[in-house]
């Protein structure tokens, strides 16, 4: 058994990981991976040569570049802990805060909320794509990925469209107070998702460490949207939640074409 290190200068997120995922899971040689997001490392435990491991990592375009490859002991992966159960967690999480944000965002006319609410259906598409393509095909996983990049993408376009005709139509102010409650309550939720993850036995695992940086993302653009709605307040205008939802709308687009890479 080898063990081979190799530098991916552009893997900084889910997305990245679950793209090399698929695209060395063709490959049988290869038995384990270990991914460290933080430090942009990636280690891969293989049988037999490496050269078909570096082609399908350079054909990705991340910036791929093996620092070293030597033999290993190491044979056994199975690290069963309680990180399935805290992803599932922060996924039901999510998709309840999808719902709620969703709904408070049509209701109180605020992009922002219906931007946030995008963002949160993005994370749990990624968190779902690993946890419910568990031992499934390569075929299932790339068509699980192909459609939730494509509803993503669907759903950004229609905000980006509403963003547009409410610039032009100049609708009537968004409820700022609902704007800030409802990001508060989200906040608090994306604080529990940390809070959970931080608590995981499992928390130094490179899944784990993914999914602190992506919840630590979110409590960002929770943030965003507060400031968002004390600005409407004090303007007495709705370009603040305008501008803050276009912002998540990019955020949302850039995940969701990170997503459809995973279907090629």
């Amino acid at each position: 058994m080898k063990k081979s290190t190799f530098r991916i200068t552009q893997m900084d997120c889910p997305s990245e990981e679950n793209l090399i995922r698929l695209k060395l899971a063709d490959i049988t040689c290869v038995k384990h991976m270990d991914f460290d997001i933080a430090n942009r490392s990636l280690e891969v435990f293989h049988e037999d040569d490496i050269q078909q491991i570096e082609s399908a990592l350079e054909s990705l375009n991340l910036g791929s570049s093996l620092e070293i490859s030597e033999e290993t002991s190491e044979t056994s992966f199975d690290k069963e802990s309680d990180q399935s159960k805290v992803l599932w967690t922060i996924l039901l999480i999510n998709l309840a805060f999808f719902f709620i944000e969703m709904t408070t965002g049509l209701i109180s006319r605020s992009m922002g909320l219906v931007a946030d609410s995008l963002d949160m259906l993005a994370d749990a598409f990624v968190y779902g794509i690993s946890l419910l393509a568990v031992g499934a095909t390569v075929a299932r996983k790339k068509g699980i990925a192909k459609t939730a990049g494509w509803v993503q993408i669907t759903l950004a376009v229609i905000g980006f469209v509403e963003v547009i005709r409410r610039f032009v139509a100049g609708d009537g102010l968004p409820d700022f107070s609902t704007m800030i409650i409802v990001s508060i309550f989200a906040l608090i939720a994306n604080g529990i998702c940390l809070y959970l993850l931080q608590k995981s036995s499992s928390k130094e695992e490179a899944h784990m460490k993914a999914s602190l940086i992506f919840t630590s993302n979110d409590i960002i653009i929770n943030i965003g949207v507060i400031v968002a709605g004390t600005l409407v307040y004090f303007t007495n205008t709705r370009y603040p939640d305008l501008i803050i939802g276009s912002i998540v709308f990019v955020l949302v687009l850039q995940g969701a074409f990170r997503i459809l890479k995973l279907s090629k």
